[in-house]
């Protein structure tokens, strides 16, 4: 089983749709978890709604710190678009995929990431299962 961790920095939409993706993409083949180096503590209501449209529900997810993560050992750590304010946490494979916070994007631009960040999980899953 893979450990993934998705990491930005309020943990309400980017990495929150990521957690989502993965699992419902994973299914039983990973271990996902997503936080925040700066959690806003809920998970943002548009990214919820924008994610049932791929009949996803994120809406039992919380907002989460690093510190709130269990102790494992990451294979992948995905940063997203979180610069400095990222962590420099140990992980056999890190990524980051530069995306804007869509949270002030109007719907379109909010879908945009989101695809976005189903393409790259997609990618990501494929490519660790080879």
């Amino acid at each position: 089983m893979l450990n993934i961790l998705f990491v930005c920095i309020e943990n309400s939409c980017r990495s929150q749709m990521a957690e989502g993706f993965a699992r419902a993409i994973g299914g039983e083949r990973v271990n996902v978890f997503s936080a925040g180096s700066r959690p806003s503590g809920h998970v943002n209501e548009r990214a919820i709604a924008l994610m049932k449209e791929r009949e996803i529900d994120i809406s039992g997810h919380q907002s989460k710190s690093l510190d709130d993560l269990p102790s494992l050992q990451w294979d992948y750590i995905v940063t997203m678009g979180c610069g400095d304010a990222c962590p420099n946490l140990p992980a056999a494979h890190r990524a980051d995929w530069d995306l804007p916070d869509p949270k002030h994007l109007d719907d379109a631009g909010f879908r945009a990431v989101r695809d976005r960040i189903e393409r790259e999980v997609r990618a990501l899953i494929a490519s660790s299962s080879k």
